[in-house]
Order: C-alpha cells, then sequence, then structure tokens
C-alpha cells in the first residue's frame, strides 16, 4: 500500500485477477444463474412472472364472484398490489429437497409466491384481498374483510383471515352450501375433497388423492362471519417439528444481530469517536462528510421507498397507519445515527492509518488520484466476479456437507417498492458504510491494540457477519461462516489494495446481485436499468479521473520529480533549474498559492512540512596548532598550495617545526544554515592569538568560508 507523503499508484496483477474473474464467473453463471441447475439456497425461479397491472386485471376480473352484493362490489377502489410469501413452506420445500414434487403437483392451487391485490372499501366492508398466482395470474385466495371487531388470526403470514368466532349460528349445512360453489370457481373438484370438519369454526377440506407433500397436507379452509363467507385460503402447512425448528433459530437469529449490529457496532462507533478526536491531527473533519451525506441520504430513500411493504403489512388505516409510521420514523431515526457512526469512523481510520505511515484512502489532491480511482474500479469488478464465484461456492458445500436451505423472503423485494428501479442504489449504502466501519476503522483500531492484522480482519468481519443472520438462511450460523470468509476477503481488498478499491468491491457485488433481481421484474426498462446500475461505478469512476488534477504522476500539478537516488526527493530552489519543484505532499506554507495550487489545506501538519533547500556551506579546515604569529598568517598567493587530503580539501603549507594535523575527527558542518562571516576581535575568546587559547581548536572559525588574513601578507601587498 502507498506510504504517506508520496505519489498514490496501484499496480495489481490484472493477469492473474482476470483469469480467476472469469473462472468465478462460470460457477456463478452454472449454479446461481441458470434455472436448470441453480442452487435450492435461492428463492424459487420468477421468470415468467406477470405485471402487477395483469394481476389487478385478474382480480378486477375475479371480484364479481365474490359472495358480495352488487352494491359492495362497487365500492371496491384504489387496487393495490403488494408481494407476499410463506416463507415457511419455502423453506421446508428446500429443506426436504421438494421443489421438483412440488412444481409439479401443488405450486399451481398452493403457491407460497403471490401477488395480493388490495381493494379499500366503504361502509360495511373495510378492504378486499385477492392473492393471484405470480406466473398464472389465476387467483387462488381471497379475504373480505369488515368493520367488526372481529379478532384477526395471524398465525398464517400469507393471509391472515377472522377467527370465524362471529359466524352467527351457521349450521355446517349452511356453511358447505356457501363453499360448493366457491371450490367450483376456483378450480376444484368438491366430491374429490373430503370435509374434515367436526362441528367446528369455518371449514376444513382436504385432498383424498395427490394433496401431500412430504409429511405437509393440503387444507382447504373457509371462513365465515355474520352468516356469510368471508375468506378462502389454500394452505400447505408445514409439520409442527419444522415450525417449531424455524420459531427457535428466527430467535437465536434476532440476538445474534442485536449482538452485530447492535452492541459490538454501537461500541465500534463510540470508539470512532474517540479515536476521531485523538488522531485529529492525523486527519481532518472534513475527510468523510461527502461519504457520510451519500449514505443517509440512500438510506432515507430506501426507508421511505419500502412503504408500499409497511402499509401491505400493517394495514393502511387506523392503527395500521399509525404503526406504518412510526416504522419509519425509527428506521430513519437509525439510518441517520448509522451515518453519523459511520462518519467518525471514516475520520478515525483515516487518521489511524495515517499515523503508521500508510496511506489506505488517498485524497483528491495528491499525485496520481485519477489514476488510482481508476484502478481501484478495476480491482473492485474484478474481484466483485471473484467474490461471487467464492460465494457460490460456499452455497453448494454448505448444502452438501452441512444441510443448509434457505426461504424466500418480501421484506426487501423490489415488488414491495414504490420505485423498484431503486433497489440497486442500496448497494452504495451496503459498501460505503459497512466497508468504512468494520474494515477502514474497524481493523485499523484493532490492528492498533492487537498487533495482529489476521485477528483484527477476523473479528471485525465476524462483527459484520453477526449483523446479517436475519436473512432467511438455515441454520443461522451457516449465514455468519459464509460471510466471515467473505469479509476476510473484503479485508485482504482492503489491506492489499485500499479502501477506494474494496468499496467498488463491496457495491459491485451487492450491485450484480440486486441488478438481477430488478431485471427477472421483466420489461425492456428494467432490463436496461440493471445493465446501467452494473456499469454505473465504472462510470463515476472515470468521471472523477476527468475531473480532478493529478490524473497522474506524468501530469500533476504541481509538477512532480521523481527522486535521483534511494530516499527523499531533491528539489532546487529558485535560480537552480534542473532539479524540479516540490511534490504535492509537501506542503510550504510560506510559498505564493500559485506555487502549490488553490485549495490546499490550511493545516500544514497534515503534510510533511517541505523545507527550501539551503546551499551547503564551504569545507571548513580545522585550525592548526598555532606556535607563532607567523602560523597564523594566510597563505600568500605565490606561496604553493599544498596537496588535497583524503577528504578533497586543500592543506594550507606549514612550517618546518609544526606538526602535522590530525584529521581523524571531523569538524560538524552546519548544510542547512550557514551563518554569515563574523569577525575575531582581539583579546576575545574567539581570538586564536589569545593567551588561553593558544595552540587549541577554535570552533568559532569554522564559520569563516575562507582562512583568516595574515598582518605579514597585508604589510607585503602594501
Amino acid at each position: 500500500m502507498n506510504p504517506t507523503g508520496k505519489p498514490v499508484q496501484l499496480k495489481p496483477n490484472y493477469k492473474i485477477l482476470s483469469i480467476l474473474a472469469v473462472i468465478a464467473l462460470v460457477i456463478f453463471l452454472f449454479t446461481q444463474v441458470i434455472p436448470l441447475t441453480a442452487s435450492e439456497t435461492l428463492e424459487v425461479d420468477q421468470t415468467n412472472v406477470i405485471s402487477q397491472e395483469k394481476a389487478i386485471a385478474s382480480a378486477d376480473a375475479f371480484k364479481n364472484n365474490l359472495p358480495l352484493t352488487p352494491e359492495m362490489i362497487s365500492r371496491l377502489k384504489s387496487p393495490a398490489v403488494s408481494y407476499h410469501t410463506d416463507s415457511e413452506l419455502s423453506g421446508y420445500v428446500a429443506k426436504e429437497k421438494l421443489s421438483k414434487q412440488y412444481s409439479k403437483q401443488l405450486e399451481k392451487i398452493a403457491p407460497y409466491d403471490i401477488f395480493r391485490v388490495h381493494y379499500k372499501a366503504g361502509g360495511y366492508l373495510s378492504s378486499v384481498d385477492i392473492d393471484v398466482h405470480m406466473n398464472t395470474g389465476k387467483v387462488v385466495a381471497f379475504l373480505i374483510k369488515s368493520d367488526s371487531d372481529t379478532p384477526m388470526d395471524t398465525s398464517n403470514p400469507l393471509s391472515p383471515k377472522p377467527t370465524s368466532a362471529n359466524e352467527g349460528n351457521m349450521t355446517l349445512t349452511q356453511k358447505v352450501k356457501q363453499a360448493r360453489p366457491v371450490l367450483k370457481t376456483m378450480g376444484y373438484d368438491p366430491d374429490a375433497l373430503e370435509l374434515q370438519t367436526n362441528g367446528g369454526p369455518g371449514l376444513d377440506y382436504v385432498m383424498r388423492d395427490g394433496g401431500k407433500l412430504g409429511e405437509a397436507q393440503l387444507h382447504l379452509k373457509f371462513t365465515f362471519e355474520e352468516g356469510e363467507l368471508r375468506s378462502f385460503q389454500p394452505e400447505l402447512t408445514p409439520p409442527a417439528s419444522y415450525t417449531s425448528y424455524i420459531e427457535k433459530q428466527t430467535t437465536l437469529a434476532y440476538w445474534l444481530t442485536f449482538a452485530g449490529y447492535g452492541l459490538f457496532t454501537l461500541v465500534l462507533g463510540v470508539l470512532a469517536i474517540v479515536f476521531a478526536s485523538l488522531k485529529r491531527k492525523h486527519t481532518s473533519f472534513k475527510r468523510g462528510i461527502i461519504l457520510s451525506l451519500i449514505y443517509c441520504a440512500v438510506s432515507v430513500i430506501s426507508v421511505v421507498n419500502m412503504w408500499p411493504y409497511f402499509e401491505a403489512s400493517f394495514g393502511g388505516e387506523g392503527y395500521g397507519v399509525f404503526m406504518t409510521l412510526f416504522l419509519v420514523a425509527l428506521q430513519l431515526i437509525l439510518n441517520v445515527m448509522m451515518a453519523v457512526l459511520l462518519y467518525f469512523s471514516l475520520v478515525g481510520g483515516d487518521g489511524l492509518w495515517r499515523e503508521r505511515g500508510m496511506n489506505m484512502w488517498p485524497r483528491s489532491r495528491e499525485i496520481g488520484y485519477g489514476k488510482y480511482v481508476l484502478h481501484s474500479a478495476a480491482v473492485g469488478y474484478l474481484f466483485a466476479i471473484i467474490l461471487l464465484g467464492v460465494q457460490s461456492i460456499i452455497y453448494l458445500f454448505l448444502e452438501n456437507a452441512l444441510g443448509i436451505f434457505s426461504s424466500s423472503d418480501d421484506s426487501s423485494s423490489p415488488y414491495n417498492m414504490a420505485i423498484p428501479a431503486l433497489l440497486p442504489l442500496l448497494a452504495w449504502m451496503a459498501g460505503i458504510g459497512e466497508e468504512g466501519v468494520y474494515r477502514l476503522f474497524g481493523i485499523g483500531m484493532l490492528k492498533k491494540l492487537l498487533r495482529n492484522t489476521f485477528v483484527a480482519s477476523a473479528i471485525t468481519s465476524i462483527i459484520w457477519a453477526l449483523g446479517h443472520t436475519l436473512y432467511p438462511i438455515y441454520p443461522v450460523y451457516a449465514r455468519p461462516v459464509e460471510l466471515l470468509i467473505i469479509g476476510l476477503l473484503f479485508s485482504l481488498v482492503f489491506l492489499r489494495y485500499g479502501f477506494i478499491a474494496v468499496v467498488f468491491a463491496h457495491v459491485m457485488f451487492d450491485t450484480i446481485l440486486m441488478s438481477f433481481s430488478l431485471m427477472t421484474l421483466g420489461g425492456a426498462g428494467n432490463i436496461a436499468l440493471g445493465i446501467f446500475y452494473i456499469i454505473m461505478p465504472a462510470i463515476i469512476a472515470y468521471l472523477i479521473y476527468l475531473f480532478t488534477r493529478n490524473k497522474g504522476m506524468d501530469n500533476a500539478y504541481p509538477p512532480y520529480t521523481p527522486s535521483q537516488q534511494t530516499g527523499m526527493p531533491v528539489y532546487a530552489p529558485t535560480g537552480q533549474p534542473g532539479i524540479g519543484q516540490p511534490p504535492h505532499s509537501y506542503y510550504n506554507p510560506g510559498a505564493p498559492a500559485h506555487h502549490h495550487g488553490e485549495g490546499l489545506p490550511n493545516d500544514p501538519g497534515r503534510f510533511q512540512r517541505y523545507q527550501e533547500p539551503q546551499a551547503p556551506a564551504a569545507p571548513v579546515q580545522p585550525p592548526a596548532p598555532q606556535d607563532s604569529y607567523r602560523d597564523q598568517q594566510p597563505v600568500h598567493p605565490s606561496e604553493p598550495v599544498g596537496q588535497p587530503t583524503h577528504t578533497g580539501e586543500h592543506e594550507a603549507p606549514r612550517a618546518a617545526d609544526q606538526q602535522p594535523v590530525d584529521r581523524s575527527e571531523s569538524q560538524p558542518v552546519n548544510l542547512h544554515k550557514p551563518e554569515t562571516n563574523r569577525t575575531v576581535e582581539p583579546g576575545s575568546s574567539a581570538n586564536p592569538a589569545s593567551p588561553d587559547t593558544a595552540g587549541q581548536p577554535d570552533d568559532s572559525v569554522t564559520d569563516h568560508p575562507h582562512p583568516p588574513i595574515r598582518k605579514d601578507d597585508e604589510d607585503t601587498s602594501k
């Protein structure tokens, strides 16, 4: 990595990285993308999904078949579509390897992925929900809600329904009479069904043939209220043992997420504030503002974009509106707090690394910054593809060796967003936020405390991984194991190529996955947007290169001249051309503004201070022992000059009785700031002829660039 005070440059081995990226891309395509070989740890393939407009059209055509009067049907208005999934059923199908059987036998009549068309109503009716198959467009279930105080049964997250506590003393025969026409409308043969209800609330039918999937039994359930049929729902319920297992795993996931994203991340945030203050002389509090604002803006947009999901989950009227507003406000507060934590992490992390002399996050005005960003983006793209291949291998290993499985999730689906096209923007929030907190600051801080880079990288990767355990992958330890490996690879990218490269790698890793989700929505516009999001980091990197002054060392501003020898570069003061100008990272406060460029920081402590070089002082001869007044006189121009010594200095001739001068101990020479010549006053302590100092070397004469003039030579010249 680049040291501080030197031009920044990045020289990755593109040949090796490209070969690894090609291999990883092939693995990713054949294990996660191509449907024929898709891993069962992924959600059910959603190709050929109907549009939301078509789902509304199917619901509009079906609502006339609802057990409602024409006057009630006319009140249904403002249809809104949301995506819902039965996570338990999808997980059970994946765990027991029943995907093929489920697709052939029961998926068409009991899908776990549906579009729910929600109608608002007025008067006695509150709302009507009609569930539409996402591939066939067929209506599979419905729910009629009234304004009564009927309690709701939320045991089935796919379709909450009344508990039938107020059936109005309906007899079993009356219930069956109302249910049979609905069964025929939904495509079932009532004679092929077996009634399971014996006087309890509602009706429960099972299929005599073909209604089982493993230990799960298909049930066709009806509910009634005040003598009227209110809901129909096909339920393929997993066995109780599986449901209990998922509940325990989900509880554990909540605690692990609290530890990772809650406790440990909060500790990192407090330490970030402390270290940002302690290391402020090595960095600037202006550094993290832009990235923190980008993170905050994207996070706010993402929360507001999920409004349809909150509204569909908690309702759009009465108590549901209050819960929706409360959750949105809470999420916004948490995101703003995370943005503040990120800001101090960026400042503190930058200061920690620069204190060690390592430039992990170069400034835009440093020499070579433009090309450095381009190379960082290229490294990010290659490592993103490599990480996708690594993730695919991890999934395959964990699935076959440990039996992990995943279930579907509707909480982050683009179908439940106000503007699905904004989904890939979340990749920038994750890349900037997580790399700033866990890599730039986390590794830097723990490395300082523990003196071990690998341990620091492992600890921060574990904390980062624990924050992702709520993803529906079981057992829950599988996700931390996977992300520990991915986190260590992100740490490698950070330590080898710097903060900018690892941000690009993380952003591209998430962008590719999110863009594929966007493309599965169908339509040329979504496909074009997905491609645009994938190339957007490259566009941003090129714009940074285009508009930065210091694109590279060859066109740096101010001009940069590399060192003529190992060590610090040599620069010439004014009047000595041919040696060069000081580099950008050396800052001379006294120089004119145009000498270094405009906009340089006002705090020179953040740079190595540049001193104008001074001409070295002339070689100085140590004084010879002085036995007589004649010995103190200078050599006359007519006298022969002594031979040069081993130091390159000329030795003046000496008297016959004068001892050779001992030059084994050289006198110190001030090469930085030579003083002006001083005149030796007769009789002073600096006078070599004074009785107290006769015959001893005097330090004061070393300031003279030339030997003193002897008095007898003055007389001769006269």
